[in-house]
């Protein structure tokens, strides 16, 4: 890392180095935006922008027009627009064929390019498809209904335009490609498209930002980082632009479940930023009003500090990390949606489902567990170790923390 790194970014904290017009964002002017999109794109209208519905062409046909407002370039096969059909295999042991022709399902990419006249390109996306009325991946138990999505992922989206509000007046040295995704619930399937048929040179890019899930911002201001190992130029930039104080929860895997995959596995750095799971997370509640607008102001303004301060860096290194597939496989669940953001010892506990196994031993949001069965819980990954050893019909014993004092309770899978 060069010297002149840390110094560029401590002038990006410092407000020294401004925009190259005066028409760049306010903060204001970003969270008015912000709210406009998150509402549209999460509103019932869209019908929760499942791929291959009327209320994913909706959405994508208003990402296209507001990438026409900031000025980007059309980067798609048809205009700003990807398409891509999925032909679903009638053996489920088959993988799904994704391509341009055939039957199936078929949705879109939007795709703007921010030329700045360089050789090299950042890759800023998020995917904007959800769920739909539920169906496989929602947790919601009862009548099928909306999934707006508001969180999952309308806030990454709106982040997404934001973040091409600022860097339009900013002088960076590489351009910028924007793509919102579709078909990520179901596969991460419009970027995986995306990266087998890319309408720049892969071997131009030179690092690739997800954003997924990053409109609720907790009171303890934690923003998880995944993919910090993926370049030794990312871990020095971190603490030196975090001029909002947020609680930085950082790991060096590239891979998981969201859109930063596809490119990881091109031998691409990745980054992925999230501000962490909720009991809204895949149910009809995930709504717009629930959204923190002022944290993810604050997110979005973080994200683009990270840009600037990687801006005088030559082409990043890529660097493999451990594959987070790696991780024990298990057959059974405790029902619970595990704290990502919790750094402390154990696995907390951010929510429970209901009639699952947890529910029924009594344990409750914000326990956290530090034994279950012969093994002691230390953090997410011995929670997974401990948890593969059981079949569904076992009994064991688990215990937590709760409020100072620990609780032992029986669980059944």
């Amino acid at each position: 890392m060069r010297n002149h790194l840390k110094y560029y970014a401590i002038l990006a904290v410092a407000g020294v180095l401004s925009s190259s017009c005066t028409t760049a964002p306010t903060d204001e002017s970003l969270l008015a935006g912000l709210k406009t999109d998150v509402t549209f794109l999460a509103a019932d209208e869209l019908g929760g922008r499942a791929i291959g519905t009327e209320g994913e062409q909706k959405a994508s046909e208003y990402l296209a027009k507001e990438f026409e407002k900031i000025g980007l370039e059309p980067k798609g096969t048809e205009g700003y627009f990807q398409p891509f059909t999925v032909s679903k295999p009638s053996n489920p042991h088959e993988e799904a064929v994704i391509g341009t022709d055939g039957e199936g399902v078929t949705g879109r990419n939007v795709v703007g390019f921010l030329d700045k006249k360089s050789d090299k390109t950042i890759v800023i996306g998020a995917h904007f498809d959800h769920l739909g009325m539920g169906g496989q991946g929602s947790l919601h138990r009862g009548d099928s209904a909306i999934h707006n999505g508001a969180d999952d992922n309308a806030s990454g989206t709106a982040a997404l335009l934001a973040l091409a509000k600022i860097l339009k007046h900013e002088e960076l040295q590489s351009n910028v490609l924007f793509i919102a995704f579709s078909g990520e619930e179901n596969g991460l399937w419009g970027s995986n498209y995306y990266v087998k048929n890319p309408t720049i040179d892969l071997k131009t890019v030179n690092y690739m930002i997800n954003m997924d899930m990053v409109g609720r911002l907790k009171e303890d201001k934690s923003l998880a980082i995944n993919g910090v190992g993926t370049s030794p130029s990312f871990p020095p930039v971190f603490d030196t632009i975090n001029a909002d104080s947020l609680k930085l929860v950082t790991s060096e895997s590239g891979t998981g479940p969201s859109d930063h995959t596809s490119f990881y596995l091109q031998d691409l750095p990745v980054l992925h930023f999230f501000t962490g799971q909720h009991e809204d997370y895949h149910k009809p509640s995930d709504d717009s009003e629930l959204i923190n607008y002022e944290g993810l102001v604050k997110v979005v303004r973080y994200i683009s500090r990270v840009v600037l301060a990687l801006n005088p860096e030559e082409k990043l290194a890529f660097t493999k990390t451990k594959d987070s597939s790696d991780n024990p496989r298990f057959t059974v669940s405790m029902g619970v949606v595990p704290d990502y953001m919790f750094d402390g010892k154990g696995m907390r506990i951010d929510g429970v489902s209901e009639d699952k196994p947890a529910q029924a031993a009594g344990l409750q949001k914000g326990d956290v567990v530090v034994q279950l069965g012969d093994s002691t819980v230390t953090d997410m990954m011995s929670y997974m170790r401990a948890l593969s050893v059981f079949q569904k019909g076992d009994s064991t014993q688990v215990t937590v923390e709760r409020e100072g004092q620990k609780v032992e309770a029986k669980i059944k899978f």
